[in-house]
């Protein structure tokens, strides 16, 4: 997927490509970092600059979005990230941590529930993105850990800007931090107020938190022991006792009630992140690599099969035939992540989420011979041999009057979570890719633990309470995440890292995004600056879990034309402004030349891409 130079352009789309750009597609041949804050693309870049690899510079970058993008992300989060190293295959890095052993849904239950919240501890599955990022440190990586540690060490102890979507977050969460969630309280708000925009903040514990971990490795041998002695420590010292002794407490939940915490010392004990193959699909002579379906990754991996029995010109999602296409074949392939989809225990008998047959050509010719001219009204799993499909409870969207933010969390005065996250792409010279989505441990997600400097997630909020779903509550499983970067390779070589913040609508922003860049022709920034759209018709994957019927929301720049035609096909349309949807990043690589390329997303005005 290299750039595409406008002497050479040509495309099979009717649409156009933006113009102007908000900004350059970079090409260079060194090194590229994209991601949705300039800081940690900034850090990712000098770390290439130092000698690093790809891998030395996305986990310095990580731990700065820590700090720079807490409304999105935390150490007390989860991630999914693919990685691909020149010569092997591609790779899942699976930092999503699981269910604690007291999560059960009967506990759940007896506390008067029947969803998971989307805010208190109740929620917290076993953090999981620290130790994945070490991991991969350790494993692919050449730089020490001190050193990669040294940027988000030096704004911890020094000081780093809040960008306006903290304090506006901050806000809207003030009520629940001084009523209830005290010690948010204390971090969050000076003289009862959000930090102004602008300002410098430090976080000294999270710093000394830091620095404990690379004392419990000083006196290691090897660089490898080092990054290990620093996991174990992350495992079983100061982390876990503090935040699972401030969660035991009873504490307000989403639901507007007080709940005990049920995550222990022994979840974070028993834990460790781990590698897995990528699932991949076939796409017009082009690779696409996922995460599992213990995630949301194989929903684009689905619609892109779907895809591919159109002719080019019916796939432009800038024209009605096209856009319609992409909505409805991202609702089947969103109606079989819920009938199919979850992380099942093979231990206990459970059959697995069945791949093959999704994934295979008979099954996405059935499903694409399903798509008429008109909106689908509700979900429609297909037909799995043997198998019966869980139908997800269907729950109207409401109007909420103390939500508050599009795009970025949506959060109300109780702790109601519809979430967004952060994303992350780094290329080196040396042909290494990395697409990472770190999320979870939001300032928004739990009580701040003051020893620590940050708070648990809420990714447990994407489980059901119902003994028939795939993605059911159970103790030591992981929640069906919605993070879902994603590589695109070519005869074996890698050319892109993509991805992008957005829960439900990461896969089906990217969608959009590969259809304008694999088919159409345009070059990463152009996809990333065009307008975007996406579905609402399947439940959600936030609390509380709510749907539209055949529902789209879009941006205004689709066009009037477009957003009429969809209208007049039955779509449920919501217009969503003209800068409003998407929050994409990419990296790129020439397998033929080694140019690379990379673009970043404008909305927001937090994303940045650099490189040469």
């Amino acid at each position: 997927m290299p750039p595409t130079t406008s002497a050479s352009f040509s495309s099979p789309f009717t649409s156009t490509p933006p113009a102007p750009l908000t900004r350059p597609d970079l090409r260079g041949t060194f090194g590229m970092v994209a991601s949705t804050h300039w800081v940690a693309s900034a850090t990712g870049q000098s770390v290439l600059e130092r000698g690093g690899n790809a891998f030395d510079a996305a986990v310095a970058a990580a731990f700065v979005l820590h700090l720079v993008e807490p409304h999105l992300n935390g150490p007390g989060g989860d991630l999914s990230a693919l990685i691909h190293v020149p010569g092997e295959g591609p790779q899942v890095l699976m930092g999503q941590g699981p269910a604690p052993a007291g999560a059960t849904i009967e506990h759940y239950r007896a506390e008067g529930l029947d969803l998971v919240p989307g805010a208190g501890g109740l929620a917290a599955a076993v953090p999981g993105a620290v130790d994945a990022w070490l991991l991969l440190l350790r494993d692919h990586g050449t730089f020490e850990l001190a050193d990669v540690w040294s940027y988000v060490l030096g704004y911890a102890e020094n000081g780093y800007p809040l960008v306006e979507r903290v304090a506006a977050t901050v806000a809207s969460v003030r009520e629940l931090f001084t009523r209830h969630w005290t010690t948010s309280a204390d971090f969050w708000l000076v003289d009862g107020e959000p930090r102004p925009t602008g300002t410098l903040m430090t976080n000294p514990a999270y710093a000394a938190v830091l620095r404990g971990l690379l004392d419990a490795g000083s006196g290691a041998g090897s660089r490898e022991e080092r990054i290990d002695a620093a996991r174990t420590a992350w495992a079983t010292g100061v982390v876990p006792q503090a935040a699972c002794a401030l969660l035991a407490e009873p504490h307000r939940h989403s639901d507007g009630r007080d709940h005990a915490a049920v995550v222990t010392p022994a979840d974070f004990a028993a834990h460790r992140a781990s590698w897995e193959p990528a699932t991949t699909a076939q796409f017009r002579g082009w690779t696409v690599a996922k995460n599992g379906p213990w995630g949301s990754g194989p929903v684009l991996l689905q619609a892109l099969k779907i895809l591919e029995g159109y002719p080019d010109d019916e796939l432009d999602p800038g024209t009605v035939v096209g856009a319609h296409h992409l909505v409805e074949a991202l609702k089947l392939a969103l109606a079989d992540r819920d009938a199919w989809y979850g992380d099942p225990d093979p231990a206990a008998g459970e059959a697995p989420v069945p791949l093959d047959v999704l994934l295979s050509d008979a099954y996405a010719a059935e499903r694409r011979a399903s798509i008429t001219d008109d909106a689908s009204e509700r979900p429609r799993p297909g037909d799995v041999p043997g198998r019966t499909a869980y139908e997800a409870p269907l729950r109207e969207q409401s109007p909420d009057p103390d939500a508050e933010g599009v795009g970025e969390p949506t959060v109300s005065r109780v702790g109601a979570t519809r979430g967004d996250t952060c994303h992350l792409d780094v290329v080196d010279r040396w042909g290494n890719l990395v697409s990472a989505t770190p999320s979870g441990g939001w300032l928004q997600s739990s009580p701040h633990v003051p020893e620590l400097g940050f708070c648990l997630g809420s990714r447990l909020q994407m489980v059901w309470l119902d003994e028939a779903s795939p993605s059911r509550l159970r103790p030591g499983r992981r929640p069906r995440t919605t993070l879902s970067p994603t590589l695109v390779l070519r005869d074996d070589a890698g050319v892109a890292a993509l991805g992008t913040p957005g829960g439900d609508q990461q896969d089906q922003w990217q969608l959009a995004y590969l259809l304008r860049t694999l088919v159409g022709g345009w070059t990463p920034q152009q996809a990333i600056d065009a307008p975007t759209l996406h579905t609402t018709a399947m439940a959600g994957s936030f609390w509380p879990r709510t749907w539209t019927p055949r529902g789209v929301v879009a941006e205004d720049r689709l066009g009037a034309e477009v957003l009429d035609g969809l209208a007049a096909r039955g779509h449920a349309v919501t217009p969503a402004g003209g800068w409003t949807l998407g929050r994409l990043s990419s990296v790129t690589r020439d397998p033929e030349t080694g140019e690379l390329g990379a673009a970043a997303n404008p909305r927001g005005e937090q994303g940045y891409a650099v490189g040469r």
